[in-house]
């Protein structure tokens, strides 16, 4: 008897261990790891950025506004160019006649989201930068389920604390190294440029999540290049002039501005192909450990001061990325105005939240969201 019971449990547990692996499976995909590999690229463009940022800065030079000019003037001539070359209603004189306003405001929230939150280190310090720039993913996953209609589960919810929680440990470690720069002129007006700037952010992401998933990755990117151009071109002309005059070129420095720009035009060229794949939620909670990247270049280029925290935070803001892409969100269907009323017994109250083909965002409809933005 005593053999038959053991033999009993044993088979129950391999059941069950059966059971887990098969499930553990269907989370860990090769999908799911390519979207992980994917968000990591678009934080080592960043990266690349906040380093060359960093030396321009030692070499005297503060030009944001240029910087981020050069960039959208780069985005004009590759992809407005080839939206140049589309014919029918894709051409750019036709989506410029039929859309202009929208992409008006939507490259408007883009060039002023750089420029605020360049602002706020003025006013305000590093840790508190770090903290409140946290403020873009809840805003992202309230203008997503208004705009987009994404319906989240509980389980996004905590994978999204998971994530926040890594980077409080890495603003912690900031703190304890004596790493907290930035200025305290201005502290409640620095805050308040950083959670504009996270809103502003959140705009434009949530209108590049819904073009490049309904209309087409080169008509955003055409569009973000065209009106990116003459908004940050005017604010160069208007406040930068004098900064411009007084940059000292030299090989070195012009070397930085191609650094910078080239991972600027990568970043905005590559980030359409992963929002598409997943979310822009998803693709912020990604570049969450892009400051962690950051600070490990800067152990090694500018002496930076190592703490165990940092990959504790890495740790976590993985884990919860992970964790947020393990399940797909849903869309809502949206309430029909009449209903049949020999259809009505049939429509249970699940066929109210649809699939949304694993991406959280419905297939069709007018650019509605950069509308109602």
């Amino acid at each position: 008897m005593e053999g038959q019971v053991e033999e009993k449990m044993c088979g129950k547990l391999r059941a069950t261990c059966v059971q887990f692996n098969s499930k553990l499976r269907g989370v860990f995909t090769w999908d799911l790891l390519k979207t992980l590999v994917m968000g990591q690229v678009l934080s080592l463009l960043i990266c690349g950025t906040a380093v060359s940022c960093e030396y321009l800065a030692i070499a005297g030079v503060h030009t944001p506004m240029m910087q981020s000019f050069l960039n959208y003037t780069l985005l004009l001539l590759v992809y407005t160019t080839i939206l140049c070359t589309h014919k029918g209603d894709r051409n750019v004189f036709q989506v410029l006649k039929t859309k202009w306003w929208k992409y008006l405001l939507m490259g408007l929230a883009d060039v002023e989201a750089n420029y605020t939150v360049v602002m706020a280190y003025r006013y305000t310090t590093l840790t508190s930068i770090q903290l409140l720039n946290c403020f873009v993913v809840p805003v992202l996953m309230l203008m997503s389920w208004f705009l987009l209609k994404t319906r989240y589960k509980l389980l996004h919810f905590i994978a999204v604390t998971v994530c926040l929680l890594g980077v409080a440990a890495m603003v912690g470690a900031d703190v304890l190294s004596g790493r907290d720069q930035g200025s305290t002129s201005d502290v409640v007006l620095g805050d308040s440029l950083v959670l504009i700037s996270a809103v502003l952010y959140a705009a434009s992401n949530i209108c590049q999540e819904f073009t490049v998933k309904n209309l087409s990755r080169v008509e955003f990117l055409g569009m973000m290049g065209f009106f990116g151009t003459i908004i940050s071109g005017i604010q160069l002309a208007a406040l930068e002039i004098s900064a411009v005059k007084e940059i000292k070129w030299n090989f070195h420095v012009a070397m930085l501005f191609v650094a910078y720009v080239l991972c600027m035009f990568a970043l905005y060229s590559f980030m359409p192909v992963v929002v598409k794949r997943t979310s822009a939620t998803a693709v912020n909670l990604s570049l969450l450990t892009a400051a962690l990247f950051s600070l490990f270049c800067g152990i090694f280029l500018f002496h930076y001061t190592f703490s165990g925290l940092y990959i504790m935070a890495f740790i976590f803001i993985m884990v919860g990325f992970v964790t947020f892409n393990a399940m797909p969100t849903y869309a809502a269907q949206p309430e029909p105005d009449t209903v049949d009323p020999s259809d009505q017994e049939a429509q249970s109250a699940s066929d109210r939240l649809l699939p949304a083909n694993g991406d959280g965002v419905p297939r069709n409809g007018g650019l509605m969201v950069v509308a109602a933005l």
